[in-house]
């Protein structure tokens, strides 16, 4: 089976660079609907999620744009990059001489994608095929790129990552203003126009941004 998910990887993505961090190359749809629409036909009815993976949202770019210009954010730390989807942001992470990568996501092609994503970039990634909502395993840096579209998921991670946070956690988020972000909870640090596919964005850039949970 897991053959046959980097066969459709593969054949469905090609090996480009990422728009706003060109350092990294990304297995990406060309054609963002056709993917989309396949993948719910095909896949829907076994409880498959759309495939997140197969672009470069715009708040995992800028994260990822950040990180790459600020390493010593994860330089000789153990990062957790949650809901990793394509594992851009554990990419990044990782060539910015992190410790320690983990890429989480519940996605069976995601977490596929990620190795193949890794293995393009040529850094090493541990990747996690599970959800590790709620869960604190001392995890020096935590980051997560665009989770605040739906109300119930930015609820939980919220909540999640501001106990994380207050632990000690540097915790980080990227998202160009998605509905349930919890503006209250977070300071920006950074901000950037990001190319993203219009197809499934309002505009061919997106202003997005890098928050930091506060502490308290």
């Amino acid at each position: 089976m897991i053959g046959e998910r980097a066969a459709l990887i593969r054949s469905q993505t090609r090996l480009r660079p990422v728009p706003h961090a060109p350092e990294i190359s990304l297995h990406v749809a060309d054609e963002a609907t056709e993917l989309w629409l396949k993948t719910e036909e095909e896949l829907g009815a076994l409880g498959l999620p759309p495939p997140f993976w197969a672009f470069a949202w715009a708040g995992g770019q800028a994260l990822a744009r950040y990180i790459l210009d600020h390493p010593s954010i994860t330089r000789g730390r153990h990062v957790l990059d949650f809901a990793s989807g394509s594992g851009l942001v554990a990419i990044a992470a990782a060539m910015s001489g992190a410790e320690s990568v983990e890429a989480s996501d519940i996605d069976p092609f995601a977490v596929e994608a990620m190795r193949l994503n890794a293995e393009a970039n040529n850094v090493a990634i541990r990747v996690r095929a599970e959800s590790v909502l709620g869960r604190d395993e001392g995890w020096d840096v935590v980051l997560a790129g665009d989770i605040c579209y739906e109300r119930d998921l930015a609820e939980a991670v919220t909540k999640w990552l501001h106990a994380l946070a207050r632990r000690g956690a540097n915790v980080l988020i990227g998202d160009p203003g998605r509905s349930y972000l919890p503006r209250t909870q977070l300071t920006t640090i950074a901000t950037y126009e990001v190319p993203v596919t219009r197809a499934l964005e309002d505009s061919e850039i997106k202003r997005s941004s890098v928050w930091q949970f506060l502490p308290d």
